[in-house]
């Protein structure tokens, strides 16, 4: 059997399934993972011994495109600016997943929603079993939480009632994505589908989060099987300058923001409150490239490491709320402090705080003060303690029960 696993997006998105595609392998599948070539997730995927096949583009290049694209527009074009990327993906998405599909026998897609549409024809198409995959249960159909709001189509005022919002939510996505799929539905000959958020979802979706962290409350809307987060083993040593970094002092406070927006004033703000409270910072360059702001001894700055050995050896990690950094603190004890922006970023600092293994800073946007507020709570004694007790119970082998899952179902 062979399993095509398909994603656009960071590096979030492209970890995991190289987790999963070394854990088919193990159960004797041929998987292969489609997603961006960028030259870390290429480097990522031979090191799990997984082979890529390219998406469209490298994600950098595209996202960097977008936001160009995106800063010209005005609210009122935001909406026709998403409808036409989506179109621009679903189009060239299909291209490069109709030939990273050649001989496999099923496809499971995580990532872009239009990334995702793209997947499910090429499936419908060639005749393969397809299923939609997640790694946060927001996302999904469910009387337990709202849909996402987007932007350019909010949610009515006053109603609370999240199976009318999830009713709401399919015309949303028709609106915003209803074209781009139709419209190359009928380039391949194909009839229109009045629901393109089910038709890409389908009735049974992979939810790659771990239930301590991202519980899955059962829902009639769709049916979820929760596997527990995909992660990849890492056994890469430290840097030698970080190793000395670490052995130099008491434990550090590290600080990554990935790509977000308000990245290079998050880091200096961290850094201003670590300091003040007379600890050492690691600080992450990320994507957008964060420095460090003199040459004070008490701040180290890497690029991409080993974060399950580096999170041990810290005293709290300061972080945006991706899914893949959040399940990384946690499994290994480290209390957290998140600093939300887009997407289920919020959901994780909501579930690091209903757990007490940290804090979630209030509002997008820290300075250092408001910070060293939600440090001081992830520091406090209670919250190590207790960020060890949970540790516990995570669990590391999401992905090989994803994979026997699937060796039983796509057979």
């Amino acid at each position: 059997m062979r399993i095509l696993l398909s994603t656009y997006g960071s590096r979030g998105d492209v970890e995991p399934l190289a987790a999963l595609g070394a854990a088919l392998q193990a159960h004797g599948v041929a998987a292969r993972v489609s997603a961006p070539a960028d030259a870390e997730f290429a480097a990522l995927l031979a090191r799990a011994g997984v082979p890529l096949a390219p998406a469209f583009a490298p994600v950098r290049e595209w996202a960097k495109e977008m936001i160009n694209r995106s800063r010209s527009a005005s609210p009122d074009d935001r909406a026709r600016l998403i409808s036409g990327q989506a179109a621009e993906i679903v189009a060239r998405q299909y291209e490069a997943l109709s030939a990273a599909a050649e001989g496999c026998d099923a496809v499971v897609a995580f990532g872009l929603f239009p990334s995702c549409a793209a997947a499910r024809l090429v499936a419908e198409q060639r005749g393969m079993r397809y299923m939609l995959g997640t790694f946060c249960p927001i996302w999904l159909p469910s009387p337990h939480n709202r849909p996402h709001e987007y932007p350019s189509h909010p949610m009515p005022a006053g109603v609370t009632d999240n199976r009318l919002l999830w009713e709401m939510d399919i015309r949303t996505k028709n609106a915003l994505f209803g074209e781009a799929v139709n419209g190359h539905r009928a380039s391949l000959g194909l009839p229109p589908v009045q629901n393109v958020r089910d038709y890409v979802y389908g009735k049974r979706v992979l939810l790659a989060c771990d239930p301590t962290l991202g519980p899955w409350l059962p829902s009639d809307l769709i049916d979820a099987v929760q596997t527990g987060a995909f992660i990849l083993p890492d056994e890469r040593p430290l840097p030698g300058g970080l190793e000395a970094f670490l052995g130099g002092g008491s434990p550090p406070v590290y600080v990554g923001f990935g790509s977000i927006s308000v990245a290079s004033e998050a880091g200096r703000a961290a850094i201003e409150a670590i300091r003040a409270k007379e600890l050492r910072t690691v600080l992450a360059h990320g994507w957008a490239e964060l420095g460090l702001v003199d040459d004070g001894d008490d701040c180290f700055a890497i690029g991409e490491v080993n974060e399950q050995a580096l999170f041990g050896r810290v005293a709290a990690v300061i972080h945006h709320g991706g899914a893949g950094t959040t399940v990384a603190a946690a499994r290994i004890g480290a209390p957290q402090v998140i600093v939300p922006q887009i997407g289920d970023q919020p959901y994780w600092a909501r579930r690091v705080a209903e757990l007490g293994i940290g804090a979630a800073h209030d509002g997008p946007v820290p300075t250092a003060e408001s910070l060293s507020a939600a440090l001081e709570v992830a520091l406090a004694p209670k919250v190590r303690l207790h960020a060890h007790k949970v540790a516990g119970e995570i669990h590391a082998d999401g992905a090989d029960a994803a994979a026997r899952w699937l060796v039983e179902k796509m057979r």
